[in-house]
This record gives C-alpha cells, sequence and structure tokens, in this order.
C-alpha cells in the first residue's frame, strides 16, 4: 500500500512536526513499535490504521506492561490503500485517521432484555419435534403444532405440544405472549399417541398430528370408543381461549407469524424447518442457544413531546415516523397527544429520525453533534492534507462495511477499481439514521455530495423516504443556484455494482459555498439546518443578483414553508393557532389577527386539519430572505362590539356567520338570538336580569 509520511503528518502532527514514521510490517517484526506506543502515550488514545490484525494488536495491549491506553481500530487499506486511486488517497487516510482519534461518543441509555429460555416452536409437528430435538437441552421448549408435516410427529411425546388456531403473537425477547383458541375434539394433553383413533376412524380425518380434520370428519363417534380410558376426545366439546408467555420463538411455518421487515429481537423465521435450510438452520440454532440470560442494547433515540407535530386536539398532523418504521416500534398516542415508541422494538435504523421535521425524535447512537463532528472533522482534515472535491459515502456497518470491503480485496487483486480517493466511507449504525441537516452541514464544510449506499437489507419504506429527503435538499441547493447533483443513493449488493456507481462518482463536478462553514451541529435538528441555512444562502449564486430574493419550490413533504389563507373562508377563530406546535401562526391580544413566521413551520399540517372553514392550505418553499423570521399578518377583521356595553369581541364576519347558521334553530329566537351578539359578561347579566323580570311579573 503507498504510503506518503509528509502528507499524512502535515495533516495530524502538531506544528512542526511534518512527517510520521512508517511501520511497513508493524503487526510482526516491528510490533515492539506498537508496544512503545500504547505504553509511552500516558493513557492518551492509540489509533491502529488496521482492522485485519485487531486480535493480535489487543492481545500485545493485554501483555505490554505499563500499557494504559485505549485502542481504536480503523479501516485505511480497503477504503483507500487498495484501489486504482492509492496514490492519491493520502488526503482521505488522513482523514480517516483523524476521524478515528476522536473521543468516543458519550454513553447512552440502555434497554434491557431477560431470557430463561422459554422457546415456543411453531410448525408442522415433524419439522417443530426435529428442531426441539436440537435446542431441548439448553432451552425449554414448548410445541405449537400446525399439522403432521411429510412425516408427522414421532411415535414418543417428548415436548409439550398444544394446536389450535393462532390468535394473536406479540411481543420481543424475553416478553412474548401467545393467544390461541383450541376447538379441535382431541385434547393433546390428554392424548397417549396409542393411534387407536387414527385406525378406528373410517373417513381418515385424523393424521399424525392427532388432530381431526373437522371437514371430512362425519361424527360418528368411533374414535371416542377407540380412545377408552384416556378420554382425550370429546366432538362436544366447546371452543377454548388460552395464553401462555415464552421468551423466544422459532418460527418454521411457510408464512412468518410476524410478517414484519424487522420483526422483534427473539423471534426467528425458518420457513420448511431447520433441516429444509440447513445453513441458516445451523445459524438460527446457535443463535438462540445464546439467547438465555440477561441482554443490552442502547436506546437509539430520544423524544421530546413538546417538539412533536404528531397530534392536537385529537386532530393528527405528522404522522411520517408512524408510517416508516418497519419495526411496528412507533404508535399513534391520540389521548395524550404524542407517538408512543416501543424501546424493545426499535432496531436502532434511524428512519424515524431522518424523516421527522421537527427533530422531536432524534438520534441518539451517536448523537447529532458527535455526528457533526465527525463529518467536520474528515472534510477539513482532508482539505488540509491538499484533498480536493471529498464525497461523503455513508453506509451500514454491517452490510456496507462487508460490501467495500469485499471491494477493496478485488481491487487489490486488480479485478475493481476500488473505492476512489475522494470518497470517504462513513460507517453507520444504519444507513438510514441522518437526513437533510447532516447532509446540508457536510456540504456547508465542503464536501461536493453526499452519497447513501443500499446494500438490499434495507426495508422499502426507507429507501423511499431517504429519497424523498434528497429530493428536497436537492431542489434547495438547485433554487439557491448551486448547480450539480449533490446526493446519490447507491442500490448495490455485489461488489461489482457498487464498484460501477463509486467510479461514476469521479470527475463530476458540483457547485459549493465559497468557504466552508464554521458552526457546529447542534443537538436540535432545526437549529442545526437553519445554521446551516444561513451559510448556504449567504453564498448562494442564484440571489447574487435579486434584489428581492424569490422563494424557492420545494416538493411536498418539505419540512419548510409557508401557509395561503383564503381570507373569504377565514372567520379568524384562531383554532389554528393554538393547534400549531411550533409557533409558526400566532394571533395578537389587541386585535383580531392571525400573524405567521416562516422560519418556525414544519409544514406537519395540524392548521389545515384543524381549521373548520378548510381556509388552509400548506405552500412547501424556502424563502431566502429576513421576512422568513419575521411575523407577517395572513388576516385580520374589523372586531365586533357588544350590542350591551360596546367591548369589542370576535370579528364581525364570525358573529354574522354564527347569527345566520343559528337564526332558524328553535333554541335560538327572540332575546336569545340577541344575546349571541353580546359579550361572554352581558349574556350572563342579560340572561340573570330577564330571569329575575319574570319571577316580579309571577309574583
Amino acid at each position: 500500500m503507498p504510503l506518503e509520511p509528509k502528507t499524512l503528518g502535515a495533516a495530524l502532527l502538531p506544528e512542526g512536526k511534518k512527517e510520521l514514521p512508517l511501520h511497513t510490517t508493524l503487526c510482526r517484526r516491528e510490533a515492539a513499535a506498537f508496544q512503545r506506543a500504547i505504553a509511552g502515550s500516558g493513557g492518551e488514545d492509540v489509533v491502529v490504521a488496521c482492522t485485519q490484525e485487531q486480535r493480535l494488536f489487543t492481545e500485545l495491549a493485554e501483555q505490554t506492561p505499563g500499557a494504559t491506553s485505549p485502542i481504536r481500530f480503523v479501516n485505511i487499506r480497503e477504503t483507500g490503500g487498495w484501489s486504482r486511486d492509492a496514490r492519491a488517497a493520502m488526503p482521505k487516510i488522513a482523514a480517516l485517521l483523524a476521524a478515528a482519534s476522536l473521543p468516543e461518543p458519550e454513553p447512552v441509555p440502555t434497554v434491557s432484555y431477560k431470557s430463561q429460555g422459554r422457546l415456543l416452536i411453531i410448525g408442522p409437528l415433524d419439522a417443530a419435534e426435529h428442531a426441539a430435538a436440537l435446542l431441548a437441552d439448553s432451552l425449554q421448549v414448548s410445541i405449537f403444532s400446525t399439522g403432521p408435516g411429510e412425516r408427522g410427529g414421532a411415535q414418543e411425546r417428548r415436548f409439550p405440544v398444544v394446536a389450535g388456531r393462532i390468535e394473536s403473537l406479540a411481543g420481543w425477547l424475553g416478553d412474548f405472549k401467545l393467544g390461541w383458541s383450541q376447538g379441535n375434539p382431541i385434547d393433546l394433553d390428554l392424548c397417549t399417541r396409542c393411534n387407536a383413533c387414527i385406525a378406528a376412524c373410517p373417513e381418515q380425518a385424523i393424521g399424525f398430528d392427532y388432530q381431526i380434520d373437522a371437514a371430512r370428519c362425519t361424527s360418528h363417534g368411533d374414535c371416542v370408543k377407540a380412545c377408552g380410558v384416556a378420554g382425550a376426545i370429546d366432538l362436544q366439546r366447546e371452543p377454548q381461549v388460552h395464553s401462555a408467555e415464552f421468551d423466544l420463538v422459532l418460527d418454521l411455518g411457510s408464512a412468518p407469524q410476524i410478517d414484519w421487515h424487522a420483526p422483534p429481537q427473539g423471534y426467528f423465521h425458518v420457513a420448511g424447518g431447520l433441516a429444509a435450510r440447513a445453513g441458516e438452520g445451523l445459524q438460527t440454532v446457535l443463535r438462540l442457544r445464546e439467547m438465555v440470560g440477561e441482554f443490552e442494547k442502547p436506546k437509539f433515540f430520544d423524544y421530546k413531546q413538546k417538539l412533536c407535530a404528531h397530534s392536537r386536539n385529537e386532530q393528527v398532523g405528522c404522522n411520517a415516523c408512524v408510517e416508516v418504521c418497519s419495526a411496528h416500534a412507533i404508535r399513534s398516542d391520540k389521548e395524550r397527544q404524542r407517538i408512543v415508541v416501543n424501546p424493545n422494538l426499535c432496531v436502532g435504523c434511524g428512519a424515524c429520525t431522518t424523516v421527522c421535521p421537527t427533530g422531536a425524535l432524534a438520534y441518539s447512537y451517536p448523537r447529532a453533534p458527535e455526528q457533526g463532528r465527525k463529518l467536520r472533522t474528515l472534510l477539513s482534515t482532508y482539505a488540509q492534507a491538499g484533498g480536493r472535491e471529498p464525497v461523503l459515502l455513508l453506509h451500514g456497518e454491517e452490510g456496507g462495511r462487508a460490501l467495500i470491503e469485499q471491494l477493496g480485496r478485488q481491487a487489490q487483486l486488480g479485478k475493481a477499481q476500488g473505492v476512489p480517493a475522494q470518497v470517504m466511507p462513513v460507517g453507520l449504525f444504519h444507513s438510514a439514521s441522518t437526513g437533510i441537516d447532516l447532509w446540508l452541514s457536510a456540504l456547508a464544510y465542503g464536501a461536493t455530495q453526499v452519497a447513501v449506499l443500499f446494500t438490499g437489507e434495507e426495508a422499502p419504506q426507507y429507501r423511499a423516504a431517504i429519497a424523498r429527503q434528497m429530493e428536497i435538499a436537492q431542489s434547495l441547493l438547485n433554487g439557491l443556484g448551486y448547480s450539480g447533483t449533490h446526493f446519490v443513493a447507491i442500490d448495490a449488493a455485489t461488489p461489482a455494482a457498487l464498484d460501477e456507481a463509486l467510479a461514476g462518482l469521479r470527475g463530476t463536478r458540483q457547485q459549493l459555498p465559497a468557504s466552508p462553514a464554521r458552526h457546529a451541529v447542534a443537538a436540535e435538528k432545526r437549529s442545526t439546518l437553519e445554521m446551516t441555512l444561513d451559510h448556504l444562502v449567504e453564498s448562494a449564486p442564484a440571489l447574487a443578483d435579486q434584489a428581492v430574493p424569490a422563494p424557492i419550490a420545494l416538493p411536498a413533504g418539505a419540512p419548510l414553508g409557508a401557509i395561503e389563507v383564503d381570507k373569504d373562508k377565514c372567520t379568524l377563530c384562531l383554532a389554528c393557532v393554538s393547534a400549531c406546535p411550533a409557533s409558526a401562526l400566532q394571533d395578537n391580544a389587541n386585535a383580531p389577527q392571525l400573524r405567521f413566521i416562516e422560519k418556525n413551520c414544519v409544514q406537519c399540517g395540524l392548521c389545515a386539519t384543524t381549521c373548520p372553514e378548510n381556509a388552509i392550505s400548506l405552500v412547501p418553499r424556502f424563502l431566502p430572505a429576513p421576512e422568513r423570521a419575521q411575523p407577517v399578518l395572513l388576516n385580520e377583521a374589523k372586531p365586533w362590539s357588544c350590542i350591551r356595553c360596546g367591548k369589542p369581541f370576535g370579528t364581525h364576519k364570525a358573529i354574522e356567520a354564527m347569527l345566520s347558521k343559528l337564526a332558524g334553530h328553535a333554541m335560538f329566537q327572540g332575546e336569545a338570538l340577541e344575546r349571541l351578539k353580546m359579550c361572554s359578561d352581558c349574556r350572563v347579566i342579560d340572561i340573570y336580569t330577564a330571569s329575575n323580570e319574570v319571577k316580579i311579573t309571577q309574583l
């Protein structure tokens, strides 16, 4: 691998030291250099630019006296050193090393699971008993039979077996709940598998799952007589409802009981049985054996209800997170005016945080400021080392990382071009966990493109969500005059497909701001977005010749925009003001007015769904002008004055609309209709006075 110590040193070393010592066989003959580094660094982190020999370096660290330094590992080989562009990849390698030197992200809260090893196996009895035999030595196995299968159950009953119709199956590792109804005449708990009923049945309605096929049975009762003393068969048995709890579920049915793209942890589906799919079956057996005890995973999200635009006043506005979640971890709770995220079901994809317009859902593994610090370090180090036109390749830590490593090996053998010199891979827990706030920040920091890698393991709705976010961000940049394609989604399941897609990124030209941004990514999504937009507007080519900047139209679903109010329909009831979660719509305490601050609007649509007159429509756009942050008057009306005291209340339009609607109602005639023209205080006084006059008249 060609390495240039001067280039790397200029970017990474303190001023005055310009060259790094180069070790060509550090993991073998020069291992002592590594040991000196970890023993002499005073406990500071040491970065090892090799992931292949991670195990060796870890063992060496354990054997080195006085070694107190935490060790970080970073891959600079498959990501750039093994590439057709390897000699030009020094700026990228310097950037990757600098990013690996950053402090570890702050710890996040965890979610706990506790499994006692109670395993439910669902499927044909022969396949289920085969699986149970492989797992019974380490797990407590119960079987839910869905039929005999090809061979039927074994003569010896080794495991508890139930059958019937599954009504519900829900939960997660350590807390699965099964509900089923048992309506078959044969009680499997009492059945001794003597086979007498099978021999006695003239319709052959009983199979080796020891259940009666109701479509073939004529209820002649020969099986009941044959069952004799066991008494397992009752043709008059009423259906019974049962429930049970399990820690793990192995589903061997052809169709899964939980048909989700991201099923809950502890649920495994192997269609047809372990024997039919040997490779997958073996992996499943090994994983199930390990899932006894207590486990933890990160809590991947933070939720702030006060920022949430999901619902107000029993009206639903933004529903993006509920719709995108492939793990069914998010549901609407209208009564509490919020969404509810189940951390036990959450798989950490982060797609909900990507589509959230307000930042009410924020990704925490790692948090946005830590992700932003990494992107900024990568891009600033790359530029300092002399790199040009950097591209960030965001990929998942499992499929994406493995694919990039495969591509590097192919490039080393001369069978592929490899990762281009200007393309910097950035590992994420999941490729869908970032959105326009971080993408646009990356461009503001100096990236020419942001590419997101999909390897086929992602849910379809994630791919669609990322495409929509890219469309929004690209429309915004094009409207500001930044030419080129700044966002790319790469679909690649093989090294060859990835190689071809990355080759297409070489030499592309995109227009960027004149200088990189200096702001840091904030914890609040909207704050980051606003700072980034301010930087992009400052150098926007399209605004240079515009005395009055024109609004930039954005696609539907954009988190930026304005609203239009039909003044002929609007009665200034101000229901929209109380519904707005972002304080974009405001009233005026001194006059009947509706005001709007475009900067605050998240386009959730709650104002439009709340408006009783259907007078509001959304306008997705971006206004690159200071007026965006200032209140704008959308509608106003002449106030109605109380006919009794003269105090203003309501508006002429609202009161007149109310009078016209209620004039024909039996309860609002004569004085009652006149009271509608009074303020609330005068209404009470008038009712009280009229009541006393009636009493005096009666006396």
